[in-house]
């Protein structure tokens, strides 16, 4: 087998590994508690989780999505989230190739995977993620030749002053909390990570899928809303979609607009 697919299988099953420590994230992180310590055990009898359990996506197959002692049902999500980022490895692998870029991109879409699945569980966003996340993906940035400094700086600012100026408006013309803090926050991460330029796509993307999205979820019985549609994981997979698609996508549009205009 050639170098570069055993390259590519190998960048997978890490995705996948690290997949597996995303959950402990999603799981422990709100709740305030290590990600490190105790070992992963069933939450209903306990039973400390060994190795030979605890492969990813594989041992989830062969354990019929039961614990091994009391047989309690393991949620579909702990193998999705190990392929959804085992998926992410294996694409910045085969976009950036085995350069520091694709190390650091991989850094970032895994924390976003993270915020993504926090905030659709109990709509928030840590800071300890995204306020800590603005000056390291700013610092990581210097070591990825597709960034220009003073570009993420004014993504930064631009990030969460949008979002800070539409928050504000939204409170001032309805009396209610519209944008959260944490989609601030977030936004201003990921302007420190891809630049002005991808503020601009991760906004429009998130605002057009947010709004199908929720309009979707509005038909069945043709009532609103009952809870807030949270709108961290539409900013991340804006921002990712950026990070493959971005570059490419407003290129053609430029180019689509000047031919038709």
């Amino acid at each position: 087998m050639p170098l570069f697919h055993l390259m590519e299988i190998f960048a997978f099953v890490f995705g996948a590994c690290i997949g597996s420590f995303l959950n402990v994230c999603i799981y422990r992180i709100p709740e305030g508690k290590s990600i490190v310590y105790p070992p992963s055990a069933c939450p209903q009898c306990g039973y400390v989780i060994r190795f030979y359990d605890n492969i990813p996506i594989i041992s989830y197959i062969l354990l019929r999505a039961r614990c091994r002692r009391c047989h309690m049902h393991i949620p579909i999500r702990y193998p999705l989230v190990e392929l959804i980022t085992g998926i992410a490895a294996l694409s910045v692998f085969l976009k950036f190739g085995p350069t520091p870029a694709a190390g650091i991109y991989f850094l970032f879409i895994a924390v976003l995977l993270v915020i993504t699945y926090i905030d659709i569980d109990h709509q928030i966003i840590p800071d300890i993620l995204s306020v800590s996340g603005i000056p390291l993906f700013f610092l990581l940035g210097f070591l990825v030749p597709y960034i220009i400094w003073k570009d993420a700086l004014i993504g930064i600012i631009a990030g969460g002053g949008t979002l800070y100026v539409v928050a504000v408006g939204y409170q001032m013309l309805t009396g209610r909390d519209g944008m959260g803090g944490g989609d601030i926050k977030l936004l201003a991460m990921i302007g420190a990570m891809i630049g002005w330029q991808g503020i601009l796509f991760t906004i429009f993307i998130s605002s057009l899928s947010g709004t199908l999205i929720g309009l979707l979820l509005t038909l069945p019985a043709g009532r609103s809303m009952k809870s807030r549609l949270p709108f961290g994981p539409f900013l991340a997979a804006g921002a990712i979609a950026y990070i493959f698609f971005g570059p490419q996508l407003i290129h053609w549009y430029l180019g689509f607009a000047r031919t038709t205009g």
